[in-house]
């Protein structure tokens, strides 16, 4: 059984884990991750009380929170990315994509998890984010009629988190209320959800602020990729992608911005390096594996430049 807050009191730290949403550029998160897994010595899920993600980083938080290392997550993501992100059409990648999450997920409900976690997925018709979560310690309200993940399975949380559209079609969810919701990625709304996490930990889980550590991962930042010889008849897919891609770093960067201001005094540690190499050119429909494990490898690699701090946070 994983900590609860009444069991997070006194002097103990709350650790926090949150990853950003990226597509496909969720390799990097996983080679920084590999890295802290060796350092602390156990399963994430173990040291972390609190793991929040948005779109590829809500399937790698799940994957934690169910008590996957790192190492089983990364041969998924080898096996699977490649194979959602090469259709060329948004009803292929939405079907491969629920095929992924359901051939990982299966019927796994947000009770089953091994630590508290957070998805973040964005309503389509109110405009406002819908948050999965696993204890109802952690509602802001209305605890009496909480229900994990609202009654909805975490290949479907899961799936409505990474419904990049128009990349991907919306995702539609059915809640232990009988309400059907029309759901699209999280990251339009916080695709960097560190801010929702915090507010979990202070005003639902009723921790100190002295007392949380906070790792937020994103996934990096890449030069555009060039068009194929194909690609170059397509204009208006090529701006399509670059819009998202600006869209959602202008969003994580927003967050964190306020991040900064808001809880400055909450020791927190962001792994998100800019590559400016033309060969690290790249988008978050990436399909080629050697460019996929360039990622994974560039990550391993930006662990080391934040390892003592990692030390000091965690350790």
């Amino acid at each position: 059984m994983f900590m609860k807050a009444t069991e997070l009191t006194g002097k103990t730290n709350c650790y926090i884990l949150t990853l950003d949403g990226g597509g496909a550029k969720g390799f990097y998160t996983l080679g920084v991750l590999k890295e802290i897994e060796a350092m602390i010595k156990c399963p994430l899920h173990e040291k972390f009380n609190l793991v929040f993600g948005t779109s590829t980083g809500a399937i790698i938080a799940s994957l934690i929170a169910l008590g996957y290392n790192v190492q089983s997550i990364f041969d998924l993501y080898q096996e699977r990315v490649p194979i959602v992100m090469r259709n060329r059409s948004a009803s292929g990648r939405t079907n491969a994509l629920k095929k992924l999450s359901q051939d990982v997920f299966k019927d796994a409900t947000f009770e089953q998890v091994k630590t508290n976690i957070g998805i973040v997925a964005t309503r389509w018709l109110s405009e406002r984010p819908m948050i999965f979560k696993s204890t109802a310690e952690q509602a802001h309200g209305r605890v009496a009629t909480f229900v994990p993940g609202f009654g909805v399975s975490i290949a479907d949380a899961v799936r409505a988190s990474c419904s990049a559209y128009p990349f991907f079609e919306r995702t539609i969810v059915n809640t232990s209320l009988g309400v059907k919701i029309e759901l699209l990625d999280g990251g339009y709304c916080a695709n960097n959800p560190t801010l929702y996490a915090i507010a979990d930990a202070i005003h639902a889980l009723k921790q100190e602020r002295m007392n949380i550590r906070v790792l937020n991962i994103g996934v990096g930042i890449y030069p555009d990729s060039k068009p194929s010889f194909i690609m170059k008849f397509a204009k208006k897919y090529l701006v399509s992608v670059q819009l998202l891609q600006k869209t959602l770093e202008i969003n994580t960067q927003s967050m964190d911005q306020l991040r900064r201001i808001l809880f400055k005094d909450v020791p927190t540690v962001r792994i998100s390096d800019t590559f400016v190499q033309p060969e690290m050119a790249t988008d978050l429909l990436e399909y080629n594996p050697k460019k996929l494990d360039i990622l994974f490898q560039r990550g391993r690699e930006s662990f080391s430049l934040y390892e003592s701090e990692l030390r000091t946070l965690l350790l």
